[in-house]
C-alpha cells in the first residue's frame, strides 16, 4: 500500500477504507480497552489522531510508545467521535520503526528559541519551527513561479569568487595553502601557488553574474546562498543567507521598483492564500498583529520617496533617534521603521540615495551627488529589498571606481559589458530570510534558516 501524507488525509472529502501513515508519535493516552496516537508526518501543521485497539496484536508493545518514536500505522480514514478534529484512523495494524527513549528533549510543553537553536537538528519537528520551514519552502517555489510567470530565466551563480561586488571587504576566503605554513611572496601568502592561482571567496552576492546574463537573456535572477564575514550578532544578520537577485535589461529605475513592490506584494498574497494554517499559529502565538500586516503590505499602494524627502520627513518629526538623520547618512533600521509605521503606515519606497554610501555599479544620476538607487522598505522589518538601476556608461563607471580607489583589474570583465551592447539595465536584492521574517513575525534571523552561521557558531 502507497503511503499517504497526513496533509491530503485531513483534505479528504469522504471516509477512505484502507490507509498507510509513517511519521512521529507526538502525544500518546491510554483509555479503557484503546490507545489514541497523536501522530505527524511533517505534511502538516496538524497531527492525526490514531486509535488502537487492545485486541491489535503487540498491544503491549504499543503502550511504551513515546513522545518522538516512529510509527507506521494502516488503517481505515473513519469519521472522527471526538472533538477538535474531522478524521481519524482506527488502526488495523501498527508496526513500530523505532522507539524513542524517555529523554526526547521535545516534551509536550513551551521551550524557548534560545533552547532550540542548541538543538536546531531536532527543532523542525515543533509545531512553530516545522511551519517556519514549511513556509519557507512554500514561499522558495512562489519565488520561482513569480519570475517563471514574467519570462525570466533562472541563473545558477558561482559561490566561489575572486570579486568582491559590495566593495566592502567583509568576505570569507577560500584556500587549500597550508594556513600553518603558507608559500611566501614579497612578505605575504603567495596564491599564485593556491588552488584557483589567485586570492579565492565565497561570494556576496549574484548581482554582477546576473548583469552579464541580463545582458543576452534579457531578464535573469538568481536565487541561492551568499556569505558576508560581519561580526554581527543582531537579529537581523547572519553570516550564511539566501537572496534573491533579479537582473532586467532595458530597465530604469522605475521599472526596477515596479517589479520589486509588486514581488512583495504577490508573495505575501500567495503566502497568505497557501500557508493558511501554518501563518494561524505565528498570528495566534508569535505576532498577534501579524495578519493585519500583512494585508497591508499584500493590498497596499507603496510610497515612493525621495530619499532627500525621505531625511525632511525624518528631521521634522520630533523623535530622537539613536542614529543621527542628514543627507549623507545612510536610513537604519529606525528611521525606516518610523517611515513605514508610523509617518505613512504602509510600504515605502526611497529612491536617489547619495552615492557616498552606495557601491560603485549604482548609476550616477545627473545632480552628480545622488545615483538611481531603490529600498523598498516594509513595516516592522524595515529594508527588505535594495537595489539600483545599473551604471551602464563606460567612462563613468571607470571615473566611480577611481573616485572609490578600486582596483579595476579583477572586474575587467564587468567593464567589457559596457563596451560592447551596453544598455540601461537594473536590479535588486531581496533578503529571503528577512522575508520569512516579515511573513511569520519571528524576530530572529536564526530561526527562520535551518542552521545558521553566526560569529562563533558553527554548530551542526
Amino acid at each position: 500500500m502507497e503511503r499517504t501524507k497526513i496533509f491530503k488525509l485531513l483534505e479528504c472529502d469522504s471516509p477512505l477504507a484502507q490507509v498507510l501513515i509513517k511519521g512521529w508519535v507526538r502525544t500518546r493516552r491510554d483509555s479503557k480497552g484503546f490507545s489514541f496516537i497523536e501522530v505527524n508526518d511533517g505534511s502538516s501543521l496538524k497531527n492525526i489522531q490514531v486509535v488502537v485497539d487492545e485486541k491489535l496484536p503487540h498491544y503491549t508493545d504499543i503502550k511504551k510508545l513515546t513522545t518522538g518514536s516512529a510509527i507506521a500505522v494502516s488503517g481505515s480514514l473513519v469519521e472522527s467521535k471526538g472533538g477538535g478534529q474531522r478524521w481519524e484512523i482506527q488502526a488495523g495494524d501498527l508496526q513500530i520503526i523505532h522507539l524513542a527513549p524517555e529523554d526526547f528533549p521535545l516534551q509536550k510543553k513551551r521551550h524557548s528559541d534560545e533552547f532550540l537553536r542548541t538543538i536546531s537538528h531536532l527543532r523542525p519537528r515543533t509545531n512553530k519551527y516545522g511551519a517556519a520551514f514549511r513556509i519557507r519552502s512554500e514561499m522558495a517555489f512562489g519565488i520561482h513561479k513569480f519570475f517563471r510567470e514574467r519570462g525570466f530565466r533562472y541563473l545558477h551563480s558561482p559561490i566561489l569568487t575572486g570579486s568582491d561586488c559590495e566593495g566592502a571587504g567583509e568576505l570569507f576566503q577560500v584556500t587549500t595553502l597550508d594556513l600553518s605554513n603558507p608559500p611566501q611572496k614579497e612578505g605575504r601568502a603567495d596564491y599564485e601557488q593556491d588552488f584557483f592561482g589567485k586570492e579565492a571567496n565565497l561570494t556576496v552576492s549574484g548581482q554582477l553574474s546576473a548583469e552579464m546574463f541580463a545582458l543576452a537573456l534579457g531578464d535573469v535572477y538568481t536565487f541561492g546562498p551568499t556569505f558576508r564575514a560581519e561580526n554581527s550578532n543582531t537579529r537581523r544578520h547572519a553570516a550564511e543567507f539566501w537572496m534573491v537577485e533579479p537582473e532586467m535589461a532595458f530597465c530604469d529605475l522605475d521599472g526596477n521598483m515596479d517589479l520589486g513592490e509588486a514581488l512583495i506584494r504577490e508573495l505575501t498574497t500567495y503566502a497568505m492564500d497557501v500557508c493558511t494554517d501554518d501563518l494561524e499559529l505565528f498570528a495566534r502565538w508569535v505576532d498577534k498583529k501579524l495578519m493585519a500586516t500583512l494585508e497591508n503590505i499584500a493590498q497596499s499602494d507603496y510610497i515612493r520617496l525621495p530619499y532627500r524627502e525621505a531625511v525632511d520627513i525624518l528631521s521634522q518629526s520630533g523623535k530622537n533617534f539613536e542614529y543621527p538623520v542628514g543627507f549623507g547618512n545612510d536610513l537604519q533600521t529606525e528611521h525606516e521603521r518610523f517611515l513605514t509605521e508610523e509617518h505613512f503606515k504602509k510600504p515605502v519606497i526611497v529612491f536617489d540615495y547619495p552615492k557616498s554610501i552606495k557601491p560603485f555599479y549604482m548609476r550616477v544620476n545627473g545632480d552628480e551627488q545622488t545615483v538611481a538607487a531603490m529600498d523598498v522598505l516594509v513595516p516592522r522589518i524595515g529594508e527588505i529589498i535594495g537595489g539600483s538601476q545599473r551604471e551602464e556608461r563606460l567612462e563613468v563607471l571607470e571615473a566611480r571606481m577611481d573616485e572609490m580607489k578600486m582596483d579595476k583589474t579583477p572586474l575587467w570583465w564587468y567593464l567589457d559589458a559596457r563596451r560592447y551592447g551596453s544598455v540601461p539595465h537594473s536590479g535588486f536584492g531581496l533578503g529571503f530570510e528577512r522575508f520569512l521574517m516579515m511573513i511569520t513575525g519571528i524576530r530572529n534571523i536564526r530561526d527562520v534558516i535551518p542552521f545558521p552561521r553566526t560569529p562563533q557558531n558553527i554548530e551542526f
